[in-house]
C-alpha cells in the first residue's frame, strides 16, 4: 500500500516531465480513480483506497490555478498583516505620490501592465532598510530604504525589483508549492494510520485555503529564494530600460545598500541575498541594455520631493 502511495505521488510530481500538457491536477485525479478501482477489486482495502482518493483530491486542489482576483485578495491579506507591524508614513504625501508615478511609468511599459486592482506603492514609517511586494500589486518601501537612494533612477530600481516579483508570481508559486507539500504530508500521515484512525483530509484541504494569507506572510518575512531574487533583478533591468531609466541604477542602488546595511541590521540583511552577490549577478547582463543616460533631467524633480 505504501508503495502505491509513493508511486501515485511520484507520478504526480514528475508529471510535467513525462506527460507534457497533462497537468498535475489531471494526474492526481487519475491516481484517485486508480485507487478506487484498486479498492473495488481487493488489491488494497477500501479505507486505504478512500484515503488515497481523498489525498489525490487535495493535490488536485493545491495545483489549481489561482485567479487574478484571488491573487489580489491574497496580497491584500498579506498587506494587512504587514501593516500590523509597520506604520504608514504620512509625513510627505508628495513623496508617496512621486513613488506611485515612478511605478506607473515602469508598469505601463512592462509586459504585464494590468492586474486585478493595479499597482500601488506605500511608504512604511521605519528606519529599517527593506521593501515588500504582495501578489495583489501592493508595494511597500521603508523610509530607510528610500534614504539609501540618491536619484530617481535608484528609487525606480527598487520599485522595478518589487514589480518583477509580482509579475513573476513568486509569492503565488510559493503558495502552490506549500499547498502541494502539505497535501503530500497529509497523505503520508494517512499511510501511517492505515490500521487505525484516518485524518479528515477534506477538512485539512479546506484549511489550505484559509491559511494562504499566513503562508505568503511567512514567505515575505523570510524572503524569497536566492534564485528568485536574481530573477527579479534580471527582470528589473529590462523594466528599467523599457521605461527609459538607466539599468545600471540597480547596481548603484545595491552598492548603496552594501554600504548602509551594516548600520541597520535586519531588513534586507534577512530577506535578500548579500548585495555583492546581486551586484555580481546583475553585472553579467546590465550591459545588454543600451539606454541613454538621462538621469540629469530627472534630478530636479527628485530633489523637490526629498
Amino acid at each position: 500500500m505504501k508503495r502505491f502511495l509513493r508511486l501515485s505521488f511520484a507520478v504526480c510530481m514528475t508529471a510535467p516531465f513525462f506527460f507534457g500538457l497533462m497537468s498535475c491536477e489531471t494526474v492526481a485525479s487519475v491516481a484517485g480513480v486508480g485507487a478506487q478501482v484498486a479498492g473495488s477489486i481487493g488489491v488494497i482495502d477500501e479505507n486505504t483506497a478512500n484515503s488515497i482518493a481523498q489525498s489525490s483530491s487535495a493535490i488536485a486542489r493545491a495545483a489549481a490555478e489561482i485567479t487574478p482576483e484571488q491573487e489580489y485578495y491574497i496580497g491584500r491579506a498579506v498587506g494587512a498583516n504587514l501593516l500590523n507591524n509597520y506604520r504608514v508614513y504620512t509625513g510627505n504625501a508628495a513623496l508617496t505620490g512621486y513613488l506611485n508615478k515612478i511605478c506607473a511609468a515602469i508598469v505601463i511599459n512592462s509586459p504585464k501592465p494590468e492586474i486585478f486592482n493595479g499597482y500601488h506603492v506605500l511608504i512604511l514609517d521605519s528606519d529599517e532598510i527593506n521593501a515588500f511586494a504582495t501578489s495583489g500589486g501592493h508595494i511597500f518601501v521603508t523610509r530607510g530604504l528610500i534614504g539609501c537612494a540618491n536619484s530617481e533612477d535608484a528609487l525606480a530600481a527598487v520599485i522595478a525589483h518589487e514589480i518583477a516579483h509580482i509579475q513573476l508570481q513568486h509569492s503565488i508559486k510559493a503558495i502552490k508549492t506549500s499547498r502541494i507539500t502539505q497535501a503530500i504530508m497529509i497523505t503520508g500521515n494517512s499511510a501511517a494510520n492505515v490500521a487505525g484512525q484516518y485524518l479528515d483530509l477534506q477538512e485539512l484541504t479546506n484549511v489550505f485555503d484559509e491559511s494562504v494569507g499566513n503562508i505568503v506572510t511567512t514567505l515575505v518575512n523570510n524572503g524569497y529564494s536566492q534564485t528568485q531574487e536574481f530573477e527579479a533583478d534580471s527582470l528589473a533591468l529590462g523594466l528599467l530600460a523599457s521605461a527609459g531609466y538607466t539599468p545600471s541604477s540597480l547596481i548603484e542602488m545595491l552598492q548603496s545598500l552594501e554600504q548602509n546595511q551594516p548600520k541597520h541590521p535586519g531588513g534586507f540583511n534577512k530577506t535578500h541575498p548579500a548585495p555583492a552577490q546581486r551586484i555580481n549577478n546583475a553585472g553579467q547582463t546590465v550591459n545588454d541594455y543600451r539606454v541613454p543616460d538621462t538621469r540629469q533631467y530627472r534630478a530636479r524633480r527628485y530633489r523637490s520631493v526629498r
